[in-house]
């Protein structure tokens, strides 16, 4: 009895599971089952864009027509295909490198999958953007490292490559090269020796597409990390108030994230907020990195949020090395006014991956590099992300050279 059972679960079971493979099976064919190809688009219009063209139609009348598909081939051999619904009017062909002609060919599909006659159109695109970002890089070099700058106005998703040569005299991109949309690129890569040698750059975009490639030969400035064993804080006349659950300390204690592993000014303190602390030895600084502190605020599911409350947004640095005891700024030197930029562009409250990498990673500051030898560094708070001007930091790291 107990083997009829089986048998007949192990049956059921059975049917079920092909039951259900057909219904699947099912879905996954046309909805309805016309096999007259709908008329194709008309009235076709073409708006050549950089690297893009922008191509639009008056569709068919066909009640059951589902969407309208662009075919094209780039210079690189990449076979692709573009569709748009039928709510739409025009679809968007991308990835051109050249300004040539270049045959698009379109066809109106219906619910059936039933392609229509194809319509061949020539576009021609404006300039690729990735030229203009190419012509406006410029490279420099920095303290351990080279700077990298460009501008990519309309925020294309573009890749510099930075390459040096390896062991074998042969070029090898960095795994530090540049990967944005940002509009205002400024990217720094650290860690090199100060020996002048031979990079290259290109810029590439997200089809592939290279641009010619800039070389030129950079010496890198001597650095080393300053270390936080020495730092100090150093409360001078005027100096904002701190918040009573947190310490100066907390800018150097090794915690990156959590509360209360930070410092952080009192909102209710007036005008721009400033702090002081000594950095331990006389030094020519040349940047400071500042963590953010992330607040317990998720936006789009990227971690804590940065860009927010109390982050730095509109800020200067000062150094000295013999501060007056009556908080007055002189006998200090203006090191850098600086503006931190969200990657994205996104709205207030709202990050992307980039934003919250950028930001994880802690945002790094560069010094005049005409600047006077200094120990002791002031922050001047103008405007936060809030829009207020206190600060909330979690860590601090400075740089320079202190031989």
């Amino acid at each position: 009895m107990i083997m009829k059972t089986y048998s007949y679960i192990f049956f059921i079971t059975v049917a079920t599971m092909l039951l259900v493979s057909c219904a699947e099976d099912g879905l996954r064919q046309p909805l309805e089952h016309n096999t007259e190809a709908p008329d194709a688009v008309s009235n076709v219009h073409i708006e050549n864009l950089p690297g893009k063209a922008r191509i639009s139609y008056t569709l068919p009348g066909q009640q059951d027509l589902l969407y309208v598909k662009a075919t094209y081939t780039l210079a690189t051999g990449r076979e692709m295909e573009v569709r748009a619904s039928y709510y739409n009017s025009s679809l968007l062909v991308e990835g051109f490198s050249d300004e040539a002609e270049h045959e698009v060919t379109l066809y109106a599909v219906n619910r059936s999958e039933v392609a229509s006659a194809p319509i061949t159109v020539t576009i021609r695109p404006q300039e690729s953007p990735i030229w203009e970002i190419f012509r406006s890089v410029s490279t420099r070099p920095a303290f351990g490292g080279i700077r990298v700058d460009a501008d990519n106005p309309t925020r294309e998703d573009v890749a510099i490559l930075v390459m040096g040569k390896n062991e074998y005299d042969e070029w090898e991109i960095h795994q530090n090269s540049v990967y944005t949309a940002t509009d205002s690129i400024a990217h720094t890569i650290r860690g090199m020796d100060t020996l002048d040698r031979p990079f290259a750059f290109v810029v590439r975009d997200r089809w592939l597409n290279y641009t010619d490639t800039l070389y030129t030969n950079i010496k890198p400035l001597y650095e080393t990390t300053i270390p936080k064993s020495g730092y100090a804080g150093r409360n001078l006349p005027g100096d904002a108030p701190h918040h009573p659950s947190t310490a100066m300390t907390g800018m150097w204690d090794g915690e990156f994230i959590n509360w209360s592993g930070l410092y952080m000014t009192q909102n209710a303190h007036p005008g721009p907020h400033v702090i002081t602390f000594d950095v331990g030895q006389l030094a020519k600084l040349s940047r400071i990195v500042v963590w953010d502190y992330p607040e317990y605020y998720s936006s789009g599911g990227y971690g804590r949020t940065y860009y927010y409350l109390g982050n730095l947004k509109e800020f200067e640095i000062w150094g000295s090395n013999d501060p007056p005891t009556d908080g007055s700024f002189n006998n200090w030197h203006l090191l850098g006014r600086y503006n931190a930029v969200k990657p994205s562009g996104l709205p207030f409250g709202i990050q992307n991956d980039e934003d919250y990498q950028t930001a994880n990673a802690g945002l790094s500051w560069e010094f005049d590099v005409d600047a006077p030898k200094v120990r002791y560094l002031r922050v001047r708070s103008t405007r936060n992300w809030g829009g207020t001007t206190y600060m909330a930091i979690s860590e601090i790291q400075v740089y320079g050279d202190p031989r």
